[in-house]
This record gives structure tokens, sequence and C-alpha cells, in this order.
């Protein structure tokens, strides 16, 4: 054989012997994967019951059969047993599986395993009499008198499934209504004045429950009218069934004293008039005294109104200067009260530091501090200060190449709708808003400066339904320095080099949330909603005819194209809460946005852009570094900063109580961003939305995480690892490949991130 056949043969060799150490590292990688995998399969294998001692039986299901299922909603009974059995997803428990790995005895592992885990719930038979017991009480009070409820056991392997069947009973339809009222006083003609809104009407199945609602409405309204003492333990109810076959006489009667007391304890219900206000807080508090008086809807010779106790109250809350509002009566005559308003003050003023920060395997270290400092009585009449520093910061170590952002702002917020008076809003007050910020970023290929304001107003309807409204937004964006090769490469890209010019924007905007719980850390199962809207340029665009142009034809102020386009963001949220001690909890996201130029502006300014990835997105990437679709990541940034028009994205975690303030989760999110305009080129062709590419171009990833709660503070640690990657040419990333380079990121934050 010649010799450089041996050479060629050696090299060969070589590269065999390479590939086949690659090999083993991924069969490695693999086999620690099914080894995981195999360990959870085990885990949910293990059995259920192996604690149990003899004669105990793990309580695995309650069923509840009604005899007439289309009538009568049978799950509305379930609160109403008195044993529940272990909480599952899709039928399975993961902590309860791990409890019955304990050795019984109680150190050690066992400890350990016991602190996690979960116990199994034992059959009581005593419970199911007890629960009988309740649903008949239930029954009666929804109506249905005289209800059958029998149970079945099932017995199984040590595990029991209870049954309860119930033959529904009698359900009587009101006849008619009597009213029995009090003779003395205004009281019986403002109580029949109301009676064409009762809830209970001729016709209507006889209920204690709807009689219960009736009387709650019927006394507030009442309240409202100035009967300030009366409240529901004045009504008393009474039910012929006989005179009528299949038929109930309902009297209704109002006494002059409650059940809690005797007909020798009659007084007349009065209408009462407030008589003398005052309104007390601390001396070390200096407020304006002339602001708690408009807020105020309580005055001297009205009527007493519970709603205007709570309007009120709802007011003065809504100032956060103080801590607790307390609103008290005192009756001084026969007919009139006194009003004390007293407050407590709260923490005035205080720092607020938020920090997140990311790292992936090709070294790239992201981190973005927060610090903000707020004054909620900033000129004594409940004006919010808000000034924040904030800044963002990617760089790799012994590399001179980052990327610096900084950011400052101000805002004022006054307890008040300028220019419109308080007595025209019902609630709390609408609160007026004027912010500046000032940013500078500093990349490899350009710096930026942005100017901007913003004056409008924020409040609530309610408790659950939040509102920000700006009409005026203004912005001043400033691009310079642009590296001459960043700069050539955005000639043949339409859709960045429109995107990285000079621009002036002058709009509007508005975001609306809604939630089914206002706590800032919920303790049942909750929803939330939010949506903003932007819009800009319009109001300038009527001009345009009067303004110079640029060599594009867009109209300029001050020499600077003005921004048209409109922007949405909708967000949707449920977060399910459960286990023992409200330990678990899924928690999913859908988030999607678009936003679309028109008119003087080809594409949407660089600052309204979406983009994807990073610590509250797609966690198996950096902030910036996903898509746009099917595109790979552009190299004329040194700094990745991949952006679009429009975004979708999809997450879900399961969240996990560990030990002391220890928790666990696991997730998976998708999801990604595109253009929405056809420049003709191929890559825009892969960067755009398109249907028949929207499956291949979703970046998806898994990950596990851990966080410490404080209860008023939480850290969190991701990491996030990319299962599919459409800048791939190979979509899929093996289980081998996860730990690979750039297939996970590490993502530190403060909160949940979403």
């Amino acid at each position: 054989m010649p010799a450089n056949d041996k050479v060629i043969i050696k090299i060969l060799r070589n590269a065999h012997f390479k590939v086949n150490l690659q090999r083993f590292a991924e069969m490695k990688r693999t086999r620690h994967i099914i080894c995981f995998i195999v360990a959870l399969f085990a885990l949910a294998s293990c059995s259920t019951t192996k604690v149990l001692r003899d004669g105990e039986y793990r309580l695995e299901d309650n069923k509840i059969k009604v005899d007439k299922p289309k009538e009568f909603n049978a799950s509305q009974l379930t609160p109403y047993l008195k044993q529940q059995p272990n909480s599952a997803i899709f039928g399975w428990n993961p902590f309860l599986n791990l409890y019955n790995w304990s050795n019984g005895k109680g150190k050690g592992w066992d400890k350990f395993v016991q602190k996690v885990g979960v116990p199994p719930v034992i059959y009581d038979p005593e419970l199911v009499d007890s629960s009988i017991d309740n649903l008949k009480n239930r029954l009666n009070y929804l109506g249905y008198y005289g209800s059958e409820v029998t149970s079945e056991i099932s017995v199984k392997k040590k595990r029991v499934e209870v049954t309860y069947n119930i033959k529904l009973g009698k359900r009587y339809p009101i006849k008619d209504i009597d009213f029995v009222l009090p003779e003395r006083g205004p009281f019986a003609q403002a109580f029949l004045n109301d009676t064409t809104n009762m809830m209970v009407k001729p016709g209507d199945y006889l209920s204690e429950s709807s009689l219960d609602a009736e009387t709650v409405r019927s006394s507030a309204v009442l309240r409202n009218e100035g009967f300030y003492s009366f409240n529901k333990n004045y009504y008393f109810f009474e039910a012929d069934t006989l005179s009528v076959p299949d038929s109930a006489i309902l009297q209704l009667k109002i006494n002059e004293y409650t059940r809690n007391e005797s007909a020798r304890d009659a007084k007349p219900i009065r209408k009462f008039y407030i008589d003398n206000i005052t309104i007390s807080y601390p001396k070390s508090l200096k407020f304006r005294d002339k602001i708690l008086r408009d807020l105020t809807t309580i005055y001297p010779g009205q009527v007493y109104s519970a709603d205007e106790v709570n309007k009120t109250y709802t007011r003065l809350s809504a100032l956060k200067v103080f801590s607790s509002v307390n609103i008290g009566m005192t009756q001084v005559d026969t007919n009139l009260v006194d009003c004390s308003i007293s407050m407590a003050q709260s923490k005035l003023q205080g720092f607020k530091v938020n920090l997140e920060s990311s790292i992936n395997s090709t070294g790239l270290f992201g981190i973005s501090p927060q610090v903000s400092y707020y004054h909620k009585n900033i000129f004594r009449g409940g004006e919010w200060l808000n000034l924040s520093f904030m800044g963002n910061f990617q760089f790799k170590f012994n590399n001179s190449i980052r990327s610096n952002e900084f950011g400052v702002s101000a805002g004022l917020s006054f307890p008040r709708f300028f220019p419109l008076p308080y007595k025209l809003f019902t609630g709390a007050i609408p609160r007026t808003d004027i912010k500046f910020s000032y940013n500078y970023q500093s990349r490899p290929e350009y710096t930026r400066n942005i100017l901007s304001t913003q004056y409008g107003y924020n409040g609530n309807i309610d408790d659950k339904f939040f509102y920000q409204a700006y009409p005026l937004q203004l912005s001043v964006v400033q691009l310079k320095d642009l590296d001459a090769n960043f700069y050539n490469s955005l000639v043949n890209d339409p859709f960045l080099r429109n995107a990285y010019q000079n621009h002036f924007d002058l709009g509007s905007g508005a975001t609306l949330y809604f939630t089914t719980n206002p706590e800032s850390i919920p303790k049942t199962t909750y929803f939330y909603t939010r949506l903003q809207f932007d819009v800009a340029g319009n109001m300038l665009s009527a001009f345009k005819p009067l303004m110079n142009k640029d060599a594009n034809g867009a109209g300029m102020i001050w020499n600077t194209p003005f921004s048209q386009f409109v922007r949405a963001e909708l967000t949707l949220s449920r977060t399910w809460i459960f286990g023992r001690n409200s330990g678990q909890s899924i928690a999913t996201r859908l988030l999607a946005g678009a936003g679309h130029a028109y008119g003087n502006s080809t594409s949407l300014p660089f600052e309204k852009h979406f983009y994807a990835g990073g610590a509250n997105s797609l966690r198996g990437w950096q902030a910036r570094t996903v898509g746009p679709g099917l595109s790979p990541m552009d190299k004329s940034f040194v700094i990745p900063n991949q952006t679009g028009d429009m975004r979708l994205e999809a997450n879900i975690e399961y969240r996990f109580d560990l030990f002391w303030k220890v928790a666990g989760a696991v997730f998976i999110d998708a999801g990604n961003i595109w253009t929405l305009k056809d420049d003709n080129t191929e890559d825009g062709r892969l960067a755009m939305f398109r249907w028949d590419t929207f499956a291949e171009s979703i970046a998806a990833n898994w990950g596990v995480g851990l966080r410490l709660n404080f209860g008023f503070l939480l850290l969190r640690l991701d990491a996030g690892m990319k299962v599919h990657d459409p800048a791939r040419e190979v979509k899929w990333v093996n289980p081998g490949q996860w730990l690979d380079t750039e297939n996970y990121a590490l993502h530190f934050g403060v909160g949940y991130p979403f």
C-alpha cells in the first residue's frame, strides 16, 4: 500500500475515533436521561397504599349520582362531602407516590419523604355518614325537600370508592306571597316600593337559598334608604304547603325585632340622618384636609346610605396613604347618627429592587437590574412620585464586545381625573398620570437615545377590573454612531432598514386588566387577562401635505419622520392552586401580539417590535434570540437582537413545594415571533408568518426551576433546554443534545415568570 494511502487511513481512523468519543458522550447523556425517565415511571408505579396499616383503606374517589341529572348538577354538592380524596392531575399525584416511599422510621430520608410527600386520605365510614347528613341538609336548603341519600362502598386492593346515590325530593312552586309589615313609620312604604325588584316571585320554586339571597339584597336596598340598623335578621318566613296541593303560599313577615330578640324588644324601624362628621388621622402625617373632605361622600343632614359609606371607604383607601380606614356610626338621637372616619398611616416611601439575569452555554451573560424609589404623599395630597433606574447589560467574559442600556424615569400621579370634578365619579377616583423617561442604548452596531413622555389616567371600575388610558404618548428616537458594516447589511433588508432610523411618535395607548383575585399572592385558583393597545401617527397624518418629505416621501417633523402604526398585545393566564396547604399549582399563559405600520411608515419603530426568549418568555433561549420564524441568527448583530411584527407564545408550569421555603417547578414554553410583510427575499420568506410553515416555526423548550419563596420576595432559578429549534436544519433536538452548546440557558429572576 502506498505511503499516502496509509496516511489517509490513519487520518480516517483518528476521525472515526473522535466520532466514537462523541457518540459515547451522547450515549452517556442519553443513558442519564433514560434513567431519569425510568425513575419517574418508578415513582408513578409506586404503591399508594404501602404505608396503610391493617384495616385501613385509602379513599380513592367520591362519586355523586342523582336520579335526575338533567335537572340537577351533582358537582355542586362535592364541597359538602366531609372527606375528599387526594388531589390528582390526570389521575396521578406524584407527591402521594413519594410519601409511600417512607419506611416508617421518621428519620433522615424517611423524614424528608414525609415532609415533601402527601399522606393518603384514610377512608372513614363515620365521615361518610356525616356527608350523607350534609347532603340532605344542603338539598333541603336548595328546595328539594325530603331527598333520600344513600352510600355505596366499593373496595379494591385497600382502595375505597364511595358513591352517593341521591333521589331528589319534592319541590314546591310558590303560588302567592303575602307581606306582613310594621304599621309605624315610613318603613312599610319604602319596602313596598322595592317589591318589583324582588328575587323571589310567584311561580318560582320555594327554597331557603333564594329567600336568603332576597333578604341580603332587600336589606341592602333599605339601608341605602336611611334605615341604618336594618338587616336580614328582621325577616321571618312561613310557607304553607297544605292549603294548595303541590304548591306553597309564602308569607314574608318583617317584625320590629330580630330573630335573636323577642317581641318585648321591639322598636320602630326608623330612617336615620347624618349629624356630625369627624375625620382623624395621625398628627405625624401631613395631609391637606380639603382633599379628604372632597373625597368623602357623606355629608351632615344627608339620609344615611350604606352605599355612600362604602364609596367613601373605597375613595380614601385608594389613596394608599392609609394602612386602614374605619368608618363608624354612633346613634345620638332617635333618628340621628354621628359619623367618625379614622385612618392609620401606611408606609409612605421606600425602595423596590428587581433583578434578572441569564447565561447560556456560549458564555453570553445578561443582567437586568432595576431600582425604584416611591413616595405616596409627596405634596401632602396623596400624590404618588416614582423614580426609577434600569439597566440591561449583555457581555461575554474575556471579551470586549458588549451591549449596555440605561434608563431613568420619573412619574407623578394625582388623585383626581383632571380637569373633571370629584362628584362626577361614583366610585374610586381615577388618577391623573404624568410620566417622563430617558433611555440610552449602546450596542456594537449603533447608539440610540429615546426621550418619552405620557399623559393619561389610571383607575379601576371594581376590585377586579383595572385600566390605564394615555391619550397622549410622545417619544423621540435618535440613532447615531451606526457601524458601517451594520448599515450596509441593512441595504437589502427593508424591514430592518426602516426600523433603524430616527423617528418621532405621537399617539395614544391603553391597558386593560381583569383578574378574578386581586391579591398580590393569591391562595386560590385565579384567572387574569391583559390587553394593551397603542396607535400613533393618525392625527399627524392629517397635516402631512404641509410637511417636508424625506427621500422616501415620508412626512417629517423637525427633520425626523413620524411613525404611523397600530399595535396590540393580549395575555390570558389561569393558575390552578391545589394540594396540601395549597402547595401545588399549575400556571398557564397564552400571549398574542401584532403590530402593523401604514401610511407614513413602512415598518414598526424598533421599540414597538416584538421579541421572544429570556427569563419570562422562552427559557431555553436568552432574550431576543428566537426567530423571527424560521430565520437563523442575524450575524449583523454581534449581540443577538431578533425582532418581529407578531408574537405568539404559550407557557405551562407545574409548581410544587419542597421543604422550608424552597419550591420546585417543571415547565414547557413554546412560541415565536414573525414578520408580517413580504419583502420578496428568501430571508424575508423565512421570517414571515405563513400557515404552511407555522408548526415548523414554533420554538419549544422544557425545563426545571428552583424557587426561594420568602412571601414578600421570591427568587427564581430556571434552566431551560431546547426541544424544537426552528433555526436548525434538523428542528427537533435529540435528548442527548439538550446540554450541548447553544441548546440550554440559565435564568435568574425575582418573582414568577407569569
